[in-house]
């Protein structure tokens, strides 16, 4: 790969639009000093981002050292991942939403990525993209989302190439430091003496990591629907059976009964449970006798009755409860309560039941950066906001309704998303029937590996709830329980991602080691005609987990 503006840390790239775009241009400065003006290109590892004007800016993250500009290349390598990453600021105007856009051979734009920038602090823009298309040149700018003209200045800016096979390999590498852990086996006889040869067997009977579905009252009274899901999964969220406009079609007419019985059947195989959702802001799936409801206090007596009844109700049941579903979307509530509207939401919730964990929940956070309501900085934003507020808002909630998906893209906002510091699930994730089954497997198997790989994800809940008429995008399996490719695909990844058995003989030492994937064991030792069998758990951690057995 041959770049125009690869080199030495002494250049910079400004960018600067008379009209509504700006293409990175680069120069050298001759003087090899920093501008005023410009972050460094390096810095140390102890402190890796550049001086920051404003002590409450969010998008002020920490990266990696950057060393080189990227404005365009040349002679690009076919299906090549790439990461893009450096720092922007404003002149002329005190904050934008900034798009990083990639037009190959200068036709047509994708965006790579996206920034709230602003002019008094520099904002780190981070994105990605594959050259899965044929091209000689592919140019990167960056321009404002409402196309309006303004100068932007970029600087440090980086663009890291990754093959597929490296890219898998950095998969391959955090699961096992992140989702599975080495433990060696002491077996020693009652004096203490190591016992040689004796024969060890593991075998994994649960998961740590939450792998799950949607489920549907289809489930209920289909033992052999049951039998397939407890078989394959250890979490669920009903699809639509605890939305408002599910428990309570009528002002006073509540239903219940079905919830509750879906709660049974996942209480009783020991499967966890997300709440979705308290309220959702879209005033289509807002119950028709609430959106009659034209007092601002009779709105609120609606609201107060439906959190507490719900949350008194299942008090300790989920273990999560996305509270306001999709508010970067949509406002209903906020509308008509006031600004507020979320945080009251998020207390009371807070209050009814203390022990869940209450999450923000959205789409397109991940899926694109094409959408400017629902930008990981906007998101990001959003959750501080509530914080501030004094939101005990504790869960990143990423709904995941892919197209085709951008797997690079998928990863800096991420990576963006984990300096918050809270963990991130994928509450939905599906890819859309617009393409033919084995795509959609294909799509499913890259946003799985990704999801499951990175480090600050704690669960993964796909939106495939099994009814007669198919799913909402994407199914498994058919009405009988066959497998498509996509359910072809998730059962080889839960099959690979789990320790099936492991075993072999203790050393001379009288120890045995293996690495497995995190979550609870079975361990039989035999020797001489003696055999002991116990239990026990590999959690996260980095060091060897040491098991001492007694024969």
């Amino acid at each position: 790969m041959a770049c125009s503006a690869e080199g030495s840390r002494s250049r910079r790239c400004t960018t600067a639009a008379s009209s509504s775009s700006a293409t990175a241009t680069t120069r050298t400065d001759t003087a090899r000093r920093r501008p005023a003006s410009s972050p460094r290109r390096s810095w140390s590892t102890t402190s890796t981002r550049p001086p920051c004007t404003h002590s409450h800016v969010s998008s002020c993250m920490h990266v990696l050292p950057v060393s080189s500009v990227m404005s365009s290349c040349s002679h690009v390598s076919f299906n090549n991942f790439r990461h893009r990453a450096g720092w922007v600021k404003l002149e002329g105007a005190s904050n934008a939403l900034i798009t990083a856009r990639l037009a190959p051979d200068n036709t047509g734009a994708r965006c790579i990525a996206t920034v709230l920038a602003r002019s008094d602090c520099w904002a780190f823009v981070k994105g990605g993209f594959v050259l899965d298309w044929p091209t000689q040149t592919a140019v990167i700018f960056f321009q404002n989302a409402d196309k309006t003209p303004m100068k932007i200045t970029v600087a440090s800016g980086s663009l890291q190439p990754f093959t597929t096979d490296q890219w898998a390999m950095h998969q391959q590498d955090t699961i096992r430091k992140r989702r599975k852990r080495v433990a060696t086996i002491h077996v020693a006889d009652p004096q203490g003496a190591r016992v040689v040869g004796a024969s060890v067997s593991v075998q994994q009977t649960a998961k740590d990591f939450p792998i799950g579905s949607a489920i549907a009252s289809t489930i209920l009274g289909n033992q052999a629907y049951q039998k397939w899901f407890v078989d394959r999964f250890n979490a669920a969220v009903f699809e639509d059976e605890l939305k408002w406009y599910s428990t309570e079609p009528t002002s006073g007419l509540l239903r219940f009964d079905v919830p509750d019985q879906m709660l049974a059947f996942v209480r009783s195989h020991r499967v966890m449970v997300r709440g979705h959702n308290i309220f959702w802001e879209n005033q289509d799936a807002t119950p028709r006798w609430v959106k009659n409801l034209t007092s601002p206090d009779d709105l609120r007596a609606a609201v107060n009755a439906r959190i507490q009844g719900l949350m008194t109700r299942y008090r300790g049941e989920f273990a999560h409860w996305d509270v306001n579903n999709e508010m970067l979307h949509y406002n209903f509530y906020e509308q008509r309560l006031g600004p507020n509207a979320s945080m009251e939401f998020f207390s009371v919730a807070q209050d009814a039941d203390p022990l869940a964990t209450l999450f923000m929940n959205e789409y397109n956070v991940v899926e694109t950066c094409d959408d400017p309501f629902s930008t990981v900085d906007t998101y990001a934003a959003k959750l501080r906001e509530l914080r501030a507020g004094g939101a005990i808002l504790e869960g990143i909630g990423l709904e995941g309704h892919f197209s085709r998906p951008n797997i690079p893209l998928m990863r800096a906002i991420l990576d963006k998303l984990a300096t918050l510091g809270l963990p991130i699930w994928f509450t939905e994730i599906d890819i859309s029937n617009k393409f033919d089954a084995q795509t959609q497997a294909a799509y499913l198997e890259q946003v799985l590996r990704e999801a499951y790989a990175h480090p600050a994800v704690s669960g993964v809940m796909l939106w495939t709830a099994l009814h007669p008429s198919g799913c909402y995008q994407m199914c498994l399996t058919d009405w009988g329980l066959n497998n498509l490719p996509t359910g072809d695909v998730v059962d080889r990844l839960l099959n690979e991602w789990r320790t099936l058995q492991a075993g072999g003989q203790t050393d001379a030492h009288g120890a045995y080691s293996f690495s497995g994937y995190l979550g609870e064991y079975i361990l039989t030792v035999t020797y001489n005609n003696r055999t002991t069998q116990s239990t026990f758990s590999l959690s996260p951690g980095d060091e060897t987990r040491h098991i001492n057995v007694q024969m």
